[in-house]
């Protein structure tokens, strides 16, 4: 193909997702890239560089760039983006590309500016920014330009955004600073506190993704997990065997501000629209919607049904992608050529 391939890019906290129109979702890795600091020399980039978290020599950093959904270390993530941005089109496309990227709601304006600077250096032709709780909607289907209110809960690595959409735009929404990775932090802390064991980001995740839950169902109870850390008293390796039953008491706490993220966002909106969320139910996508339970646990706490988007993962990178078609939304967003 010689023709532009414009790109729609979740640039999340803990994964990268590029979408690729009439192409799908063609890249998703970790957002992580490993640096010589001696030599600034870019080692590893995605899922080789998250392989390297914890374990490098003192002269490489294996770095997340982006922190709470917004960058953190600009040079960092400009290299990341260029390199998933080259890495996307090198099969597709000699011109440069239209990009659009997704951003939490209410990221500031330097923050945009960041953002929209990092795409153009990056090699795009044009960038804009669509705030994710739009793009995953777009992504997950819903009808966001009909006179009717659509709910979604986009719950990610860094943060967690609930929002009812309408004609188009962002009626109400709410953002919160609590998501994926801290449900990790909750499990590191609560095999610290209990079991006098440290344990790396790492491992808390892949206990989150085998036997998190937060509702109470006999099967979640029964779910085991084995992990070794390291013990505070003797510092030498010790291994453990968690249960779903206890690991749910760790994270509930977590689950419980995403469900009050709801209900905030629930109590900004409109009556008419309420109405229409209450007979058409609630949408959740990103990572987050994995966790065994949530939806349950959403529906119980606001008494409206809960769905799980199809394809959660890729929701945000995919409605980026297909806002360009939608000339009236991408009218409204913020853009640098």
């Amino acid at each position: 193909m010689f023709g532009r391939s414009d790109l729609g890019i979740d640039l999340g906290t803990a994964n990268t997702l590029v979408y690729v129109r009439g192409k799908g979702i063609v890249i998703n890795e970790p957002s992580v890239i490993a640096i010589n600091v001696e030599t600034n020399e870019i080692i590893k980039v995605g899922a080789e560089a998250k392989k390297m978290l914890g374990k490098t020599p003192s002269y490489i950093q294996a770095i997340r760039p982006l922190k709470d959904g917004v960058i953190a270390d600009y040079d960092v993530a400009l290299a990341m983006l260029t390199y998933f941005i080259n890495k996307a089109q090198e099969k597709f496309s000699f011109f440069r590309p239209r990009v659009v990227i997704g951003v939490p709601y209410g990221v500031t304006e330097v923050e945009s500016r960041a953002l929209l600077t990092a795409g153009k250096e990056a090699g795009a032709k044009k960038v804009f920014l669509i705030e994710e709780p739009m793009a995953a909607a777009l992504g997950a289907g819903l009808p966001v330009e009909e006179p009717q209110g659509s709910m979604i809960i986009d719950i990610g690595g860094g943060t967690t955004e609930a929002a009812v959409i309408s004609l188009g735009s962002i009626v109400t929404a709410t953002s919160t600073r609590i998501a994926g990775d801290e449900f990790d932090e909750a499990i590191m802390q609560y095999v610290r506190e209990i079991y006098r064991v440290t344990i790396g980001v790492r491992t808390a995740e892949r206990v989150k993704i085998e036997i998190g839950n937060v509702y109470p169902l006999k099967e979640f109870d029964e779910l085991q997990t084995e992990i070794v850390g390291i013990e505070l008293s003797s510092g030498l390796p010790k291994r453990l065997i968690l249960t779903g039953g206890e690991i749910r008491e760790a994270i509930r706490p977590t689950a419980m501000q995403i469900v009050e993220t709801a209900k905030v966002t629930l109590e900004k909106t409109p009556p008419e629209l309420v109405a229409d969320i209450t007979e058409r139910g609630i949408v959740i996508a990103g990572g987050g919607s994995l966790l065994r339970g949530i939806a349950e646990l959403l529906s119980k706490e606001t008494g409206i049904k809960v769905y799980q988007a199809d394809e959660p993962l890729s929701c945000v990178a995919k409605g980026a992608g297909l806002v360009l078609d939608k000339i009236n939304i991408l009218a409204r967003l913020k853009s640098v050529e």
